[in-house]
């Protein structure tokens, strides 16, 4: 069982803490090998990341993968702008500019902000999306610079294509590949022009990506009624991207809305440590999170976000943090309730490690469940059409269409789910917490869990290519009589990159982060904390001697 850090919850050391400057010097000086796998480009579930110190993220990286999409465009005719966000960590802003040098010397119309701000996911989707919508100059795509809530001394970069969403595994591997081999060659492919003459050249153009996005968030929410009804927001940026914009949101809105902690500082000295120590922008962190939990009285409902502002926490003053699948749950059967004009044969999209309530829920509702790997790549397709009026996963990423039914973004957007979650207060009168009981006592209530284990590079990949028979089960599961294996998701077929057991009250899964060197095993069961405390001890003896035979 992985072990909570003795200081998990509490205020940083100045030892735990970065040098900014030294890192961005490590940016520029170290140099990747390409020989040597951990220094190589590597996309994992959404995009590429590392630690320029441990020369994983450095200045060859980000100039050979933006040749790559540079490639890549003009191979698919993207003959339309690009347009780029970055968060606040800060390796980001000497990525970004590296992206800007590249994509200017190949003529990329690249799109910066107009105001030189930080660009969060969400706005680069609802960007992307608009342009295309209008068909203006050919077909538009875009780039995030962000690890998301990985460790300050991260970086990373981040690719969605003209559908506004991440990219597809195709797009990622053959962008991957062409990174890998720009850097084989010493970066002889690569074109770059002065960052100066870049942003002073005609390949470098503006947008107003915080004004378009907040004036477009009425067709998505009913902004009326939280300011009608006066709830109190408090926003906690978590010293991220989305900082500048909840103050345009409660500004434009007249929303009662206080942002808590308008500071941004790359060493993030002001969050608390998460479960092992290290610090993360991870806002379903209940370690991460214990600041702002400690002030949730003040407030009908805290809300918060990831670095690049793609993820979400929700605070009541009756529950804490919720775990995310509890605001799941909840969203999705509100928003059943009180989006008429949704179409009626739109299914619920979530991944495969999502609680099974929602499951129950979108069977009374009669609506489809699609259920897809980890990533939120395998919702683009759904959203962009109607197919999916809502898709979200346990990691705290969700979006979902406009009021009108017509798509909103296709990329996980932390700050709408934030927003909704004032909406059904206004709504309901009631928090998003008291709603989630009541769906328990309609629906049952899941115990859930999740435990991340140290693995090696050997070991994830041995997770990956796990089968239902190296499994070596006795069909029983915490008692429970099995009911399926999975190693490919039910809802398109894709390999899940691990496995899933049912029972008809519970279920375990297994798979390799994408981004860091752990193994995750979630576990779910209806039967009570005892009994999933059960499957998650049956599941870890399982896996680790699979990964080990």
């Amino acid at each position: 069982m992985a072990l909570l850090h003795p200081r998990a919850g509490t205020r940083p050391l100045p030892g735990d803490l970065i040098d900014p400057a030294e890192l961005t010097d490590d940016y520029y000086a170290l140099r990747p090998d390409p020989a040597e796998p951990s220094q190589r480009v590597a996309f994992g579930t959404n995009g590429h990341r590392g630690s320029a110190s441990r020369t994983g993220f450095n200045e060859d990286h980000v100039a050979a993968i933006s040749q790559a999409v540079a490639d890549y465009r003009a191979m698919r005719s993207v003959t339309g702008p690009l347009f780029i966000g970055s968060d606040t960590h800060a390796l980001s802003e000497p990525a970004r500019r590296t992206a800007v040098e590249v994509f200017a010397a190949n003529g990329v119309t690249t799109v910066v902000d107009s105001a030189a701000r930080c660009v969060p996911t969400p706005a680069v989707s609802h960007a992307i999306l608009a342009h295309n919508r209008d068909r203006r100059s050919g077909l538009a795509d875009g780039v995030v610079i962000t690890p998301s809530h990985n460790p300050p001394g991260d970086g990373g970069y981040k690719y969605n294509q003209p559908h506004g969403g991440p990219a597809a595994a195709d797009a990622t591997s053959w962008i991957q590949d062409r990174a890998n081999e720009l850097l084989a060659q010493g970066l002889a492919g690569v074109r770059r022009t002065p960052f100066e003459r870049a942003v002073r050249g005609p390949a470098v153009a503006t947008h107003d990506y915080l004004g378009r996005y907040v004036e477009d968030l009425a067709s998505v929410l009913d902004l009326e009624a939280v300011r009608a009804a006066g709830v109190r927001i408090g926003a906690d940026p978590l010293g991220g991207a989305s900082l500048a914009y909840w103050d345009r949101i409660g500004e434009h809105y007249g929303l009662d809305l206080t942002v808590m902690n308008p500071v941004v500082d790359p060493r993030w000295p002001f969050l608390s440590l998460d479960w092992d120590g290290s610090i993360r922008m991870d806002c379903s962190s209940p370690h991460t999170m214990a600041g702002p939990v400690s002030q949730r009285d003040r407030y009908d409902v805290i809300v918060a976000n990831d670095a690049d502002a793609d993820r979400h926490g929700i605070i009541t003053p009756d529950a804490g943090l919720l775990a995310p699948n509890h605001f799941l749950a909840a969203a999705v059967w509100y928003l059943h309730a009180h989006r008429d004009q949704w179409p009626a044969g739109a299914g619920i999209g979530k991944s495969v490690v999502t609680s099974g309530i929602i499951d129950r829920i979108a069977r009374q509702m009669n609506r489809p469940v699609m259920e897809v790997p980890v990533g939120f790549k395998w919702f683009v397709g759904g959203l962009s059409t109607g197919a999916l009026c809502w898709a979200g996963e346990e990691s705290a990423g969700a979006s979902f269409l406009r009021r009108d039914g017509s798509v909103w973004t296709t990329d996980k957007d932390g700050l709408v789910p934030s927003l909704l979650a004032a909406e059904i207060i206004a709504r309901t009168g009631s928090s998003p917490s008291e709603n989630y009981r009541a769906l328990t006592r309609r629906f049952g209530e899941p115990a859930y869990t999740r435990v991340d284990f140290p693995a090696t590079a050997e070991q994830r990949a041995s997770i990956s290519a796990l089968s239902p028979e190296s499994l070596a089960a006795d069909g029983l599961l915490a008692g429970e009589a099995v009911v399926s294996v999975l190693t490919a998701a039910p809802g398109n077929g894709v390999p899940l990159g691990g496995v899933k057991v049912s029972t008809e009250n519970s279920w375990f899964a297994a798979r390799p982060s994408g981004t860091e060197d752990v193994y995750k095993v979630y576990a779910e069961s209806f039967l009570g904390p005892g009994h999933v405390a059960e499957v998650l001890k049956e599941a870890e003896r399982t896996v680790s001697a699979a990964i080990t035979a």
